[in-house]
């Protein structure tokens, strides 16, 4: 059986999606899946071994310029990649308006998510198999359920596998024992304060531990060098793609993480993750896996689910806190000493 499987972004979506791909392997011998994804994110379907061919999708780059896209013929040779397998089924587990459409492109028929389940109604429309999938769950089991629906099979009660190749990307023997924090995301509201990263670190190398501080654009680079200033602990690597990245993941002993996709990454290669989230939900979106650590605020209003912080200071918080260096609020509720706890707890565990 041959499926094509629509999945394109974000990062965290894309690992969200590979426990189903294990689920559906194990349930249905000699299944393969094509994936058309967002390119950024191509490496990733390649390491699952129920994974055949990888399509490229270029959306957000193409939105910044249509013409170039038709013009350069880039639009025609995706098309053709989409048509030039027979499938039995196409899957969109994204269930958006960009993702439905592209389901047009494929001679099959396309399974996805009802108008009631579906993050975009519209998309359903699309559909000729439209599944009811019960919201309020983590995005993992989401996924899994829709998987098992659309191939026709009993869903595993087990906690699910991402079922990747983890050994293809660690480093053996591991040079040195590290931890990686990983201090970038998207949302203003979802990063842990700077000063606090700063105080973890040093924390760690009163312990003789390694940080490891990835960075993927200017401003994280900026922030990294900012929290390693001074410390031989402290390591600021180069900019790396996102196989670079998985490697250095893959060795890491633990992981410190905002909410941020490659935080989810970190799941999906077994590394013991603390995941801090002050906005955002963790029942729904958190890290998935074993050896997850989900660090979520008490403050009144987390989660607020916003990307924009706008709780007003009161004059106790003044007193209480630096409110320049100490934002968003809701993460003095996860200080470094609550981290820095529970990260000792996991590195005093079996060395991976």
């Amino acid at each position: 059986m041959r499926v094509l499987l629509i999945k394109t972004s974000s990062l965290g979506d894309v690992v969200h999606t590979l426990p189903a791909l294990t689920d559906a392997a194990r349930a249905i011998p000699g299944i393969k899946f094509d994936w058309a994804v967002e390119e950024g994110f191509a490496e990733i379907p390649t390491w699952h071994p129920a994974v055949g061919k990888v399509i490229p999708v270029a959306i957000r780059r193409w939105r910044k310029n249509v013409w170039q896209t038709i013009k350069s013929g880039e639009w025609r040779r995706f098309k053709q990649s989409m048509r030039a397998e027979k499938y039995d089924l196409v899957i969109d587990a994204q269930g958006l308006l960009k993702s439905a459409w592209l389901t047009r492109y494929v001679k099959a028929p396309v399974a996805g998510l009802d108008k009631d389940s579906a993050r975009e109604p519209l998309a359903a429309r699309f559909y000729s198999r439209r599944l009811a999938v019960a919201r309020g769950q983590h995005a993992v089991e989401r996924v899994r359920q829709l998987f098992a629906l659309a191939l026709g099979y009993d869903l595993p009660q087990t906690q699910g596998s991402y079922g990747l190749d983890i050994d293809r990307l660690v480093e053996l023997p591991r040079p040195y024992p590290y931890v990686v924090f990983l201090h970038g995301t998207t949302w203003e509201s979802k990063h842990w304060p700077e000063l606090y990263w700063r105080q973890l670190t040093e924390r760690m190398g009163q312990f003789g531990v390694v940080v490891k501080l990835p960075w993927g654009n200017p401003a994280e680079k900026a922030r990294a060098e900012r929290i390693a200033s001074g410390l031989r602990n402290a390591l600021v690597l180069p900019k790396l793609n996102l196989g670079g990245m998985g490697k250095v993941l893959a060795g890491a002993q633990a992981c410190v993480a905002v909410d941020t996709g490659l935080g989810h990454l970190a799941a999906a290669l077994d590394v013991p993750t603390i995941s801090l989230l002050g906005p955002t939900n963790p029942v729904l979106t958190g890290a998935y896996g074993k050896g997850q650590v989900h660090l979520a605020s008490d403050f009144p209003c987390a989660p607020c689910m916003q990307k924009q912080c706008t709780y007003p200071p009161t004059a106790e918080d003044a007193r209480r806190f630096d409110l320049k260096r100490e934002q968003p609020l809701c993460f003095t509720r996860l200080n470094p000493e609550r981290v820095a706890s529970h990260l000792s707890t996991l590195l005093a565990e079996e060395p991976r």
